[in-house]
């Protein structure tokens, strides 16, 4: 069985939507769309990609895929991600999108989705998800995720989707990384670690 790793740009608050550009997901009249670019920097977007590069297979909800589609096809081929991207096997799980999907290598998840993701998984090694929020609710409230990485910026916006908006449950989580880079952003993975433990400070501090 393969590991399935979401990764999510998420500022301090909690608020994952739209990180790339202005008219990326405005729902919710969400208004601050590329919140991310201006704290981009050579070094961290270096770390991004070498994370990505492990992964054999890239599973997305549809309005990220829808967003993907659009650009990745004809990306730069300088792009790091252009040859990455293009080159897996894609997985796109929707309720509304209809094969054949016009992004080469792009599969539809349909029926059952512990069930469709659970065989994605025993296909691959590491399958990414990559933004997907809605589907990432879904994909922790099933307990199907194994690995987070966090890409957390020093920024506060006050509304958006947020990463655990509500699909989360109950889960310990072990750090496996922590970097800090200039512009204050923290990468943090973490790896599921079955259920929380729980005590009382109230006696043991006695």
């Amino acid at each position: 069985m393969g590991e399935l790793v979401v990764t999510e740009f998420v500022t301090l608050d909690g608020v994952a939507q739209a990180p790339g550009g202005p008219d990326e997901d405005r729902d919710d009249g969400f208004a601050h769309g590329g919140w991310q670019a201006p704290l981009l920097d050579q070094e961290s977007g270096d770390a991004v990609f070498e994370q990505a590069r492990s992964m054999d297979a890239l599973l997305l909800g549809r309005k990220t895929y829808e967003i993907f589609a659009g650009y990745w096809p004809s990306a730069p081929e300088e792009e790091p991600f252009t040859g990455l991207l293009n080159g897996v096997p894609k997985y796109v799980a929707s309720r509304t999108l209809a094969g054949p999907l016009a992004w080469q290598g792009s599969t539809l998840v349909a029926g059952d989705l512990a069930e469709g993701i659970t065989a994605v998984k025993e296909r691959h090694d590491e399958v990414h998800v990559i933004g997907s929020l809605d589907l990432v609710q879904s994909l922790l409230r099933l307990g199907l995720v194994d690995r987070l990485h966090l890409w957390l910026y020093p920024l506060l916006l006050g509304s958006g989707k947020q990463v655990f908006g509500g699909g989360a449950i109950p889960t310990a989580l072990r750090l496996t990384e922590s970097v800090t880079y200039p512009n204050g952003t923290l990468q943090l993975a973490y790896e599921t670690a079955g259920t929380p433990t729980y005590g009382n400070l109230a006696v043991e501090g006695r």
